[in-house]
């Protein structure tokens, strides 16, 4: 049984790729069709490449292996580090700092300066600076925090990294790729899928589906450690779909999305009208104010 049903990734809109126009050749075979424009990714091969992943991300957590998962685009940013934090993982989701793993020496030494500041601000030790050098000491903190707090409990490279979204973390994958770190990610239609040693296709766009596609990713860690799935092997009573069905929803949604734009133009073009017509309304009434108002200029120039 896959982990995972065609429905559910249906549901979470994993099947829309970029526009044909932006996609990756190498991706080929994992493109079911176009529509609109729109490449189609084929969701079997999605499920067949979770199943992969699945099973090698649980036979690295029951080895006690860490995982580090990397997203440091906005809508990735809060998945990333609530799905990192579910499954006691390491987590980068703002910045990615060149050579955070190939110089993990150098970044070690931030993360110790970052403990550093947080002892002396638990001690109260910090109140022994003047005042314009704490501030400065914070700021310092607050900005490694930012870029650091995620792998702050990371004492060694991690045994396996997961990336989000391969082209803009690109320096992630190549460095993991240099340290031999398997790397886990979503393949959307304009990335290299050989860039990665387990590739998913999927939407890297859309924050449903970079939902779902890393929870049950990091629900193989939760399995690892006998936590509660939420995403992974949930019952689902509906009947299965195929690709087929998949199509037809596809085309469904483009004609429900062609009527709210048409209907959307047509209100927007009645309120024109009506503003027109208040318009030509007044232009009408303004003369026959003014020739009133010139009566009664001329009847006061005449008592005079």
């Amino acid at each position: 049984m896959s982990v995972v049903t065609m429905r559910k990734l249906l549901e979470s809109g994993i099947h829309y790729g970029h526009q044909t126009r932006r996609w990756n050749p190498r991706q080929k075979a994992n493109i079911y069709a176009a529509k609109n424009g729109i490449h189609i990714i084929n969701l079997e091969h999605t499920i067949a490449a979770l199943d992969e992943a699945y099973e090698v991300m649980k036979g690295i957590a029951e080895r006690g292996g860490r995982v580090l998962f990397v997203g440091t685009k906005k809508q990735a940013q809060a998945v990333v580090m609530e799905e990192a934090l579910r499954s006691g993982s390491f987590y980068v989701n703002q910045r990615w700092l060149g050579g955070t793993l190939t110089n993990y020496r150098t970044i070690q030494r931030r993360i110790r300066r970052l403990v550093e500041i947080e002892q002396m601000e638990e001690t109260g030790t910090i109140n022994n600076y003047p005042k314009k050098e704490v501030i400065l000491i914070r700021k310092e903190a607050e900005r490694l925090e930012n870029f650091l707090g995620g792998i702050k409990e990371m004492k060694k490279l991690p045994d396996a990294v997961f990336i989000v979204d391969p082209q803009e973390d690109h320096s992630a994958v190549l460095e993991a790729k240099k340290l031999n770190i398997p790397v886990f990610g979503i393949a959307d239609t304009n990335c290299d899928p050989d860039l990665l040693d387990y590739p998913i296709p999927g939407n890297d766009d859309a924050i449903n589906s970079i939902k779902v596609l890393v929870g049950i990713v990091n629900d193989a860690i939760v399995e690892a450690k006998g936590g509660v799935l939420e995403y992974a092997h949930q019952s689902d009573e509906a009947p299965e779909i195929t690709m087929s069905d998949v199509i037809i929803s596809v085309a469904e949604k483009a004609a429900e999305n062609e009527r709210r734009r048409r209907a959307r133009f047509e209100e927007q073009r009645r309120q024109g009208r009506n503003q027109y017509r208040r318009y030509e309304r007044k232009e009408r009434t303004q003369p026959a104010e003014t020739t009133q108002t010139e009566k009664v200029e001329e009847s006061k120039s005449e008592e005079e």
